[in-house]
């Protein structure tokens, strides 16, 4: 076995990939290598030599009757001349030197075989990943581009973009990283495995792998909103009435969910109880906010208002907004939050607006009164001033 052979047994392995399928790239690299260097249109054909491992290359022409084509057949009067045994429809090979094949050519060569490698690597990886994509893998960091992290994930290297990132981490060179195979790309600039740890699918793995209820799915995973770095909300519902879905995440003394914080460097991880109905998935969603009451808007585009006393304001919306929105993302409505006091100026003003026969009037307000009730009330000649305060 020639040297090449070799080569190729050694590159096979070390990409996984079938040896058969270089040495149609090395076959295939020598064509287009011979057809820039002979400039010809003629019929070629490459083969190996087991023995030596050298690339042969051949004209190829049809025996014919009648010449049509002279770059592809050949008269069988010419062929019998080459070899007694010739007959129509049989085939003339004429071996072409491969020594004259210059520098150049080789480069050529050097590049089909290299993009059909790439070529046959990224379809490896993408067969083999791509039933994957969701699951928890642990990798070692291999090198670091940019802000992106070339991790060592077995038989290929995996991307973890910056945005797969959390803020909270940072990693070094030959660090192990848990995280989840968020996609394989088959190509493109970014192909090939991405992973991630911030994405939804992480935690919810991590809870799986922490909670034996979710993993005999004894406790679902409902929903998942995160910012990864800075607070994660996740709803869970039992399908046992004797287990308390919180209970079971949190563990005893807390113990499941702090293993998890401390995987997520600190993350905050709020628990919540999924619910069917929106308003108590709403008040839940919130929390650690106190709800005084929530109203639908609009129950087709799914809006809802939420009404909070004035002192859990602040907290119902959160940092930079981040627990309404987290809440929103996480129940799949639009939110909008109003304190008791904003509630209050609002009915007062819709009622200051509302006239009959152009006189002012006011009406028994409730503060959640709406303004299609406030104009029943007007209509029945309701028009006595009151204000209820709670």
């Amino acid at each position: 076995m020639g040297t090449i052979y070799q080569s190729i047994e050694m590159l096979s392995k070390e990409k996984g990939i079938d040896p058969q399928v270089i040495i149609d790239a090395v076959k295939d690299a020598m064509l287009v290598a011979a057809r820039k260097q002979f400039k010809t249109n003629d019929e070629l054909v490459a083969e190996m030599d087991e023995k030596t491992g050298m690339v042969l290359l051949f004209m190829v022409k049809k025996i014919v009757e009648e010449v049509t084509d002279k770059t592809r057949e050949i008269s069988l009067t010419d062929a019998l001349k080459g070899d007694p045994r010739a007959v129509v429809g049989g085939e003339v090979r004429t071996k072409l030197k491969t020594e004259s094949l210059g520098r150049i050519s080789a480069q050529t060569a050097k590049q089909v075989i290299m993009q059909k490698v790439r070529e046959a690597e990224r379809d490896t990886i993408f067969s083999e990943f791509h039933n994957r994509v969701g699951e928890l893998a642990t990798c070692t960091v291999k090198r670091i581009e940019g802000q992106d992290l070339i991790c060592d994930l077995g038989k290929t290297e995996a991307r973890m973009p910056k945005k797969e990132q959390s803020r909270l981490e940072s990693f070094n060179v030959g660090d192990r990283v848990r995280c989840v195979i968020k996609s394989v790309e088959r190509s493109g600039k970014n192909s090939g495995v991405i992973l991630s740890r911030a994405d939804c699918e992480f935690v919810k793995r991590l809870f799986e792998q922490e909670v034996p209820e979710i993993y005999d799915n004894t406790v679902v995973i409902k929903a998942c909103a995160r910012e990864a770095g800075e607070r994660t909300k996740i709803a869970v519902a039992s399908r046992d009435r004797d287990v308390d879905s919180v209970g079971a995440c949190v563990g005893m003394k807390g113990m499941r969910v702090q293993s998890i914080i401390r995987e997520l460097r600190g993350e905050k991880i709020d628990i919540i109880e999924f619910s069917e109905e929106p308003v108590s998935f709403a008040t839940h969603a919130l929390s650690p906010a106190k709800i005084s009451r929530v109203a639908i808007v609009e129950m087709g585009s799914k809006h809802m208002e939420v009404i909070v006393d004035d002192s859990q304001l602040s907290l119902a919306i959160g940092k930079k907004g981040q627990n309404v929105r987290l809440a929103a993302k996480l129940i799949g409505w639009k939110i909008d939050i109003k304190s008791e006091e904003e509630k209050r100026q609002e009915v007062e003003m819709q009622m200051a607006a509302l006239t009959v026969s152009g006189a002012p009037v006011s009406v028994l307000i409730d503060f959640g009164l709406t303004e299609a009730v406030a104009e029943q009330l007007l209509a029945g000649g309701v028009a006595t001033v009151g204000l209820v305060r709670r």
